[in-house]
């Protein structure tokens, strides 16, 4: 089932790799010109753009945009017990991980009587996004409202797509969660005019305020992507998130049951998502494509598994040794990795990029997604050689904060005016001796 690409004996510098490993194609900039529209709708239009939208993608017209807090609290006391019982646990779970990242302000002495301190601010207000097309994520509601309330954001607000069978309003699990976190701002859009709405703010059809966010963070679609790409600047965005990724290095001990399941699990995502074997066992790979076909025929959404293990973002990769693939996931940079060989955690500290790794049998993607109390808002695409998935960090703003005294000032006044003068900047020079003459001298210690 899986397109094998075999790199026994060799393995390709990085460039080549990256051109031959198998990767999803979404071209952002192909939707652009049907995003802009959509944007500047919103920005000239507000609310009446956003409800017109609705209509025309959604095939709903909400009575507002902002759900209505009797809503929020009905969904939660019609929650399925054992639903709000794991939704539950997922939280503490992350609280607790997300706890852990916040960091502290830390002031150093550079020399006596100067210190700079690098202190961190969380971001004033922020829009989390929850996607709500193929599938129904209140785990990514979690995700994205846990760092946030962990960095001290103090207004956030969820969007998430108005359901016409759920009375225009965003679907009720989706609604729960957002009660359970004790999130009291929900609104009711999707798409790219969700995040042109959060930039841009306006007002509801009662007259109140929906006042714009300075970040906007969570997966979307390809056009929720475009949004974000045209207002970024605007607003802050955590990443442009392209369709799931799950690449499993695997050595003969693993279980094929175990590699077959976990690529399923992620390719039922979307049609797009991409399932990746690295192997230096090419019986592994023959038993892993044989209970891929007995599986994906007893998946629920098996038309939507098999398209996406077929497209050419999914594939086998086999390899001679472990090390070699080590070389190949780090050119690949999953969103999420596996590693299923001997000494699996050894091998997993080798790995340099990732956006979460997930080492040995028991440890599935999957439980990532839901339960391990890491978060699941990861970069994509090969972005994880760059950038890190979301967590507290995001929503910090790192500000230095510059103290000196006259005595300190004076003793490095030289050096600032001989580099202000080699870049040919006199002034920043004289704004550093402007502070010593000869009037001022005896007050304030200068030379």
């Amino acid at each position: 089932m899986l397109t094998r690409t075999d790199l026994r004996g060799r393995v390709p510098s990085p460039v080549e790799l990256r051109a031959t490993l198998p990767r999803a194609e979404v071209d952002v900039d192909a939707v652009l010109h049907q995003v802009r529209p959509v944007v500047d709708a919103v920005r000239e239009r507000g609310v009446e753009a956003v409800l017109e939208f609705a209509e025309r993608f959604d095939r709903v017209r909400p009575a507002s945009v902002r759900v209505p807090a009797e809503e929020l609290a009905r969904a939660l006391d019609e929650l399925a017990p054992a639903v709000r019982e794991a939704l539950e646990e997922t939280i503490a779970r992350a609280r607790r991980v997300h706890a852990d990242q916040r960091r502290v302000d830390v002031t150093t002495q550079v020399v006596p009587g100067g210190t700079v301190t690098e202190r961190w601010t969380p971001v004033a207000r922020v829009g989390l996004y929850a996607p709500g097309g193929l599938a129904v994520y209140p785990s990514s509601v979690v995700m994205n409202v846990v760092p946030a309330q962990e960095a001290g954001v103090e207004s956030l607000v969820v969007c998430s797509p108005p359901q016409a069978e759920h009375g225009g309003r965003p679907h009720p699990t989706i609604l729960a969660a957002c009660a359970l976190l004790g999130v009291t701002e929900v609104w009711a859009v999707g798409g790219a005019q969700a995040v042109a709405l959060l930039a841009h703010g306006g007002v509801d059809t009662d007259g109140a305020e929906l006042a714009p966010v300075d970040m906007v963070t969570g997966p979307g679609n390809i056009y929720v992507t475009g949004a974000k790409r045209l207002l970024r600047g605007l607003i802050g965005i955590d990443s442009e998130a392209g369709p799931t990724e799950i690449a499993v290095l695997a050595d003969e001990t693993a279980d094929p049951v175990h590699v077959a399941a976990d690529l399923v699990s992620q390719a039922e995502h979307d049609p797009l998502a991409a399932s990746v074997l690295v192997t230096t066992s090419e019986a592994l790979a023959d038993a892993v494509d044989a209970e891929l076909e007995r599986q994906v025929a007893a998946t629920k959404h098996a038309e939507r598994v098999r398209t996406a293990l077929t497209g050419r973002q999914s594939g086998c990769v086999l390899v001679s040794t472990v090390d070699d693939g080590v070389r190949v996931v780090d050119a690949y940079a999953a969103e999420h990795l596996e590693i299923q060989t001997r000494d699996a955690r050894a091998v997993a500290g080798r790995v340099r990029a990732a956006g979460a790794i997930f080492v040995g049998p028991y440890a599935p993607v999957s439980l990532g997604d839901y339960c391990a109390g890491s978060n699941h808002v990861l970069p994509t695409g090969g972005c994880a050689r760059h950038s890190s998935g979301l967590s507290v960090q995001t929503f910090l703003r790192g500000i230095h904060v510059v103290e000196y005294t006259a005595e300190a000032l004076a003793e490095v006044a030289p050096k600032v005016v001989a580099l202000a003068e080699a870049e040919d900047l006199p002034a920043h020079g004289q704004a550093v001796t402007a502070r010593f003459g000869a009037s001022r001298a005896g007050t304030e210690g200068g030379a």
